[in-house]
């Protein structure tokens, strides 16, 4: 390490940790040095790396479709603004659309969500039972009274190239990467003065980012502040099908289930339960949930996947925000210096753009300058007044 003390110190080198020091490096009027310490630099248990790594328009809320309309038009520009000596990275960004399907009990929700999506700019069209039958005859709807489909700006894309561009190019620009372990936060009244490493050494700060993922509670603990993210792990199911499914893109099934291609095959998967979604650190494979579960499902939705075979799973984990599923983002009224970034419920990927970018401006500025995001701070979970979002997958 070069030096004892950096002016930002980031706690976690993926896809948050390192758009931060990406977006810190890039402004022009941050003069500072960034220390990025993260315990396992071949990233192969971060949550990114595990994810159906897609992008989707279609929530509820606001702040959550501008987040990721931002992340649309980072990822178009990505291989030119993350070149380094003439490289550029490729996030295989495919914008194969996400179509979320609704039951009649359903429609009006999915209507009265996608009226929000259309004022925010997103182009999402809805479809009837007709429309949905006509555009993908390969599909059961008899069940179903409407679908949502992005025309554009949605899809999926390679998580683990996205975040070793914004690595390298956070590397190129003056951010100092270490394998080590932020242990505790050194803090002095409403100040954190420095952070403990596993290695032994400590550095000073001025300022430090929580982006450490299922192990952002631990880290705020040591500060004396609660954090309400828990780790939840999903399981993720590839498999083969002699299905041909033309134009298939991310379908979110009303059960919850969504299935999307993937290669030759597809991917998929489901949310366990509540009663059975307890905190968890493994990375066991749920498979007693594709087998019993998933499975009746995608043989309902697409008659064809009742042949299907599932060679390959993994599990990963989301950092669940407990009290409404959104991220918590911006520094604690406790400690000005301390600025958390964490429980995206599964969301992180394709949020961590606009929340790198939203860090560096308050570490910088002192305010959000393009997306107010002051809704998603620490007021509401303090106040117990949650954002809830309801198309949460």
């Amino acid at each position: 390490m070069q030096n004892s003390r950096y002016d930002v110190v980031i706690a976690g080198g993926a896809a948050v940790g390192s758009a931060a020091a990406y977006f810190l490096t890039a402004d022009q009027g941050f003069k500072g040095s960034v220390l990025v310490v993260e315990a396992d630099p071949s990233y192969q248990h971060c949550a990114t790396a595990l994810s159906a790594a897609s992008i989707r328009h279609q929530f509820s809320t606001p702040e959550n479709i501008r987040m990721s309309l931002f992340g649309t038009e980072f990822l178009r520009q990505f291989g030119p603004s993350m070149a380094v000596n003439g490289e550029q990275p490729d996030a295989a960004f495919h914008e194969g659309g996400y179509l979320f399907l609704a039951t009649s009990s359903g429609q009006t929700i999915l209507r009265e969500n996608h009226a929000v999506q259309k004022a925010e700019g997103a182009n999402i069209v809805l479809m009837d039972t007709a429309g949905l039958a006509s555009r993908y005859p390969w599909m059961n709807t008899e069940d179903l009274a409407a679908g949502a489909l992005g025309l554009s700006g949605e899809g999926w894309l390679d998580a683990y190239g996205m975040m070793q561009g914004l690595r390298k190019k956070a590397i190129a620009q003056g951010a100092m990467y270490v394998q080590d372990k932020i242990t505790g936060l050194k803090r002095d009244g409403h100040r954190i003065v420095g952070v403990e490493l596993a290695s032994g050494s400590t550095v000073a700060c001025g300022a430090v980012i929580n982006a450490a993922g299922t192990g952002a509670a631990a880290l705020a603990e040591s500060a004396g502040i609660k954090l309400p993210v828990e780790s939840r792990k999903r399981s993720v199911f590839y498999f083969s099908s002699p299905a041909a499914l033309p134009d298939c893109p991310m379908v979110i099934d009303p059960s919850g289930a969504y299935f999307r291609p993937e290669g030759h095959g597809y991917i998929a998967g489901i949310a366990p339960p509540e009663d059975d979604d307890p905190p968890c650190a493994d990375f066991d494979v749920q498979h007693e949930l594709f087998d019993e579960v998933l499975w009746p499902l995608l043989a309902h939705r697409v008659p064809a996947f009742e042949a299907l075979r599932c060679t390959r799973s993994w599990a990963g984990h989301y950092d669940m925000n407990v009290i409404d599923q959104n991220v918590i983002l911006g520094a604690h009224p406790d400690v000005d210096n301390l600025y958390f970034a964490n429980g995206f419920s599964g969301h992180g990927m394709q949020q961590s753009p606009a929340v790198g970018r939203a860090l560096a401006e308050l570490i910088i500025h002192n305010t959000y300058q393009t997306l107010d995001l002051n809704r998603m701070g620490w007021a509401r979970i303090l106040e117990n007044k949650p954002i809830i979002e309801k198309n949460v997958v």
